[in-house]
């Protein structure tokens, strides 16, 4: 008889500040669950209504060796950064902006007193490919489709018959599954796959549990399907992956296998070096990083 499937795991998310007055439920990475696949990084902003002249803006920052990933679902946000790319991603749409070797960008609100609901995330980038030139993508379309009562979009990876265009570097995945009426929907999962479940808004029941909006539930890897009972009006971000190999060290903005090499990160960024250049119009925005342990 083959072993029943581990229990799903229970992660609940963590108020952070994202900077001039903005707050975010961090779900990734945790004390308990570092990653889920490449996947290292999980912030769910909003939703949130700004009060008239007032927005979400993020002053230049660096990374090294990851990719950022927002999924727009409410509202607009302005990326810039020292490629001198600048875009906006409008709902359904996908940023990626892939770090490599070092880049620094901004992120602003378009309009004053707009809402603003989103989901941002990082992908640690496998070592053979870690160190790469910086690069800046946006995908305007999605795959998206309609199953069990609820609309799909799929933002990276492949799932069933779709495979979404965001370029990536490990065999990972992320879904949007929205049920405006409550629905049973069985999701099929890759048994070589781990995967996180987080109702963004609603609800659902997984293995007889209730998780709400803002707790992700753990999936290890080994289950070839999920069965949900999905509240009306939920919203569900699935993210999976096969477990990732390499080291990985995580501190503040950066990604690196040690300590060493993110210390030099740091002094880099202080000392305003060439490696993550400078963001157009964003230079008087610069976030100073934070002391080391």
């Amino acid at each position: 008889m083959s072993e029943a499937p581990v229990p799903p795991e229970r992660i609940v998310a963590r108020t952070s500040s994202l900077g001039e007055g903005m707050t975010v439920a961090r779900v990734l990475p945790t004390r308990g669950r570092r990653m889920i696949g490449a996947w290292c990084f999980l912030d769910h902003l909003g939703p949130v209504d700004f009060p008239a002249g007032q927005g979400m803006h993020v002053g230049a920052h660096p990374h090294t060796r990851l990719q950022t990933f927002t999924w727009m679902i409410e509202g607009e946000i302005l990326h810039r950064d020292s490629l001198g790319s600048e875009q906006v991603v409008r709902p359904g749409q996908v940023n990626l902006m892939t770090a490599g070797h070092g880049i620094s960008h901004t992120e602003d609100s378009v309009t004053p007193g707009a809402r603003l609901h989103a989901a941002q995330l990082w992908i640690a980038l496998p070592a053979a490919v870690a160190d790469q030139p910086p690069a800046f993508a946006h995908y305007p379309v999605l795959p998206t489709w309609q199953a069990q009562g609820c609309d799909w979009a799929l933002m990276a990876g492949s799932y069933g018959e779709h495979t979404a265009p965001t370029q990536l570097h490990s065999p990972l995945v992320g879904l949007e599954v929205r049920c405006d009426r409550g629905a049973t929907v069985t999701l099929p999962l890759r048994a070589d796959f781990e995967y996180g479940l987080l109702p963004l808004t609603g609800g659902l029941a997984v293995a007889g549990e209730t998780w709400i909006a803002n707790e992700l539930s753990y999936l290890a890897a080994g289950r070839t399907a999920v069965t949900l009972q999905m509240q009306a009006g939920t919203r569900l971000l699935l993210i999976g992956g096969a477990p990732f190999a390499d080291p990985v060290t995580m501190w503040w903005n950066f990604v690196d296998p040690d300590l060493a090499s993110i210390r030099a990160y740091r002094e880099a960024w202080q000392a305003q070096s060439e490696r993550f250049g400078s963001v157009p119009g964003g230079e008087g925005r610069r976030l100073m990083a934070p002391p080391l342990p």
